[in-house]
């Protein structure tokens, strides 16, 4: 069975502080898991399918969509204000910083972008969002939308090269980023968030025996108490692990469905 960080493996630093994190929670669950890399832009749908799922990172619209037959085992809890202890996130609506707009608003009109259909941050969060500015006379607020762009460092880099004008950044993956590659987001600030959703969470597939699963919840869960914690905290800007289940993510499948119920299954 494999464990993965893949979503949130900004760097190759933070990715070796996630393989630490993971061989300390494994090793206190008594379970021995090999951590294979899955670097972009191989499709994350083809890893979360696969049958040897140990303990790997999946966004929670897709385990709420049900995309792939996972288990749930435990999420993040970011060490953020906004987060206030909980296992939730946020998008941040991201310009460049010399970009004249200074409200969301200032932006219909031009271009924007997102990410992949199955992505809560990238598409999900920023379509509900954007229903509070639509009307009757104004079904599309974006002169243009540019879709598919698939990764939160696609979404930075096209804000930066002026591909779109805004486009929607998973706020932790944007923590990480300033934190270890701060040269990248020195150039953009950010316009408003969305509000916060279920946080991303580690998954297995359902081969895991059961007893495993539970003993990585009650590790995860018990991970922000151990010795080890504190310096790989200080890297991934953790406040600890919250174990979850399918239910948990259910705001996101909510959030969908108000979206299409107004007719607007697309951001646009």
């Amino acid at each position: 069975m494999i464990m993965n960080a893949r979503m949130y493996a900004v760097t190759p630093e933070a990715e070796d502080a996630w393989k630490a994190l993971l061989a300390h929670v494994t090793a206190d669950a008594g379970i021995t898991l090999d951590y294979v890399a899955y670097p972009a832009p191989q499709p994350l749908e083809d890893l979360w399918r696969r049958p040897d799922l140990g303990c790997v990172f999946m966004c929670g619209y897709p385990i709420a969509l049900r995309i792939a037959d996972v288990v749930p085992i435990a999420a993040p809890i970011p060490r953020a204000d906004w987060a206030q202890g909980r296992a939730v996130y946020r998008s941040d609506l991201i310009v460049r910083k010399d970009a004249p707009y200074q409200t969301l608003e200032d932006t219909f009109g031009c271009r924007a972008g997102w990410t992949v259909r199955h992505s809560h941050s990238g598409f999900n969060a920023f379509r509900h969002h954007l229903l509070q500015y639509r009307s009757a006379d104004r079904q599309n607020l974006f002169g243009s939308m540019a879709g598919d762009l698939v990764t939160a460092r696609r979404i930075l880099d096209s804000v930066l090269d002026g591909s779109i004008d805004v486009g929607p950044l998973d706020a932790y993956w944007h923590m990480l980023i300033a934190k270890h590659k701060p040269e990248l987001t020195q150039g953009i600030r950010v316009l408003a968030s969305t509000d916060v959703a279920p946080m991303p969470a580690f998954v297995a597939s359902p081969q895991m025996p059961q007893d495993e699963v539970a003993r990585l919840k009650q590790a995860f869960a018990a991970a922000s108490g151990q010795s080890w914690f504190p310096p790989l905290a200080d890297a991934l800007l953790l406040n600890g692990f919250a174990a979850v289940d399918q239910a948990a993510f259910s705001t996101t499948l909510d959030w969908d469905k108000e979206a299409l119920a107004a007719g607007y299954d697309t951001p646009a």
